[in-house]
């Protein structure tokens, strides 16, 4: 029997999570004050997606949802796409440690949870994506960083509340290993 390499369920939370995730970038995001950087809502259900489906889904998810993002806008910022695609790649390749799925996520999964998730919003948004910038389009540094660090911070909190909020709530909808039992 062969091993598929995706499966359906991860098909269908990439379609879902990409569409999520288009909408509240597209029509949900504010204006942060830095140019070109908005608080959105789409960090959190691209971090749960990722956190729950594992790092193919988090990698689509993110490469999709913000690809069709920027085709409404009319241009591609590839250099952000590859940042968000790589942040969702990142919390996927924790997801067994936050056991969200498993219906066991707790106060110290939560403090894991959030301690990668900050850690890879720095890497996507204060290394990757200005770092490609720099190289891809020849965007000034000071702007590039700028930007970044504001991303990396807005996701960051907006996960932290949100994200958190949203992981507590699905896992209590997951039954717990071992919790059922037969009846006499």
């Amino acid at each position: 029997m062969e091993k598929k390499l995706i499966s359906v369920r991860v098909v269908v939370a990439i379609g879902i999570g990409s569409a999520i995730m288009f909408v509240l970038m597209r029509f949900v995001a504010l204006p942060s004050g830095v140019p070109n950087t908005n608080l959105n809502l789409a960090s959190a259900i691209l971090t749960l997606f990722a956190a729950v489906f594992g790092p193919v889904a988090g990698l689509f998810i993110g490469l999709i949802g913000h690809a069709l993002t920027d085709l409404t806008w009319g241009s591609f910022w590839w250099s952000w796409i590859i940042a968000d695609a790589a942040y969702g790649l990142f919390i996927g390749l924790f997801r067994n440690f936050f056991k969200i799925e498993d219906g066991e996520f707790k106060f110290r999964n939560a403090v894991v949870f959030n301690v990668v998730q900050i850690l890879s919003n720095i890497a996507a948004w204060v290394l990757i994506a200005p770092t490609l910038d720099i190289l891809m389009y020849g965007e000034p540094a000071n702007k590039v960083f700028i930007q970044g660090l504001t991303a990396a911070g807005l996701n960051s909190s907006v996960i932290l509340i949100l994200g958190t909020l949203l992981a507590f709530g699905y896992s209590k909808t997951r039954t717990k290993a071992g919790s059922l039992h037969v009846d006499d």
